[in-house]
């Protein structure tokens, strides 16, 4: 049993001393990761196939007096992920944020090649990456890896590829919990709702019906930012949540805890 303790740093930084890496760091929930990790005090690597996006934020980081290095890399590629994770060094903490929904949609209308390809990129990823880091925190017996799920994996919610990947990473991060927690490793799942990143707000910008139909389904009316999953993701990287382990934590604004019928709970109700 771990005493009771001051869980932060001398410093006062929640990841001080600690190595990060985070996949799909380029841009919006990735990025805002990175940013609170270092600002935190972890030295990250953010990874990305968007070479220029991803120097850009490392340069950002480090002009903020963070600690960040730029890895180029396809993190469906054995190979790449090899180097990608070498170049990183011994990581503390994996943050596994790379997807993908390019081209996905209803089942019947996927094709194989976007089929593989958006489940390579979004759980493939996931295992590609955890095999490199794993035998190294094994060693040291102390290690945490996030990976980003979705609201998706515990409803239908029309992407075919995207919801089987997302799905894949609840069980896979279930599985490895109970594999290395002997080791003194923590694997957990954020599944998130719909999160205005720059991709996205373009998307509902161009498709105003659809974005205030999911609005809809959200009890406050809005929809999240990149730094509400960047705190969730900062919570479970530290010694903050020493004692979770396996979960799949919703951030989703209470989304999948909501059904409404209009004539019992009309929305304009104030109770």
């Amino acid at each position: 049993m771990i005493p009771s303790q001051v869980l932060t740093t001398t410093t006062g930084k929640l990841l001080a001393g600690r190595r990060a890496l985070v996949t799909g760091a380029a841009q919006g929930i990735g990025r805002e990761i990175a940013r609170r990790f270092a600002a935190e005090g972890a030295q990250v690597a953010a990874v990305d196939i968007d070479g220029p996006a991803n120097e850009e934020i490392a340069a950002e980081i480090r002009a903020a007096g963070g600690s960040c290095q730029a890895i180029k890399a396809d993190v469906a590629d054995a190979e790449q992920v090899r180097r990608a994770a070498a170049a990183a060094g011994a990581v503390d903490i994996l943050v596994n944020n790379a997807a993908s929904v390019q081209g996905d949609g209803r089942l019947h209308e996927i094709g194989e090649a976007v089929w593989d390809r958006l489940l390579a990129v979004c759980l493939k990823s996931v295992y590609l990456f955890s095999r490199e880091v794993l035998p190294g925190m094994m060693r040291r017996r102390d290690g945490v890896i996030v990976s980003l799920s979705s609201v998706n994996a515990l409803a239908g919610i029309h992407l075919a590829a995207y919801t089987a990947a997302k799905g894949g990473i609840v069980s896979l991060t279930r599985l490895m919990a109970r594999q290395y927690g002997g080791y003194g490793i923590r694997v957990n799942a954020i599944c998130p709702g719909t999160i205005l990143t720059e991709s996205s707000r373009a998307a509902y910008d161009a498709a105003p019906r659809l974005r205030e139909e999911l609005r809809a389904l959200y009890p406050a009316g809005r929809f999240g930012e990149p730094a509400d999953i960047a705190a969730c993701a900062l919570f479970l990287a530290s010694p903050e949540s020493r004692f979770i382990n396996g979960a799949a934590l919703v951030v989703d604004g209470g989304m999948t805890a909501m059904y409404r019928l209009a004539s019992l709970d009309p929305p304009d109700a104030d109770g």
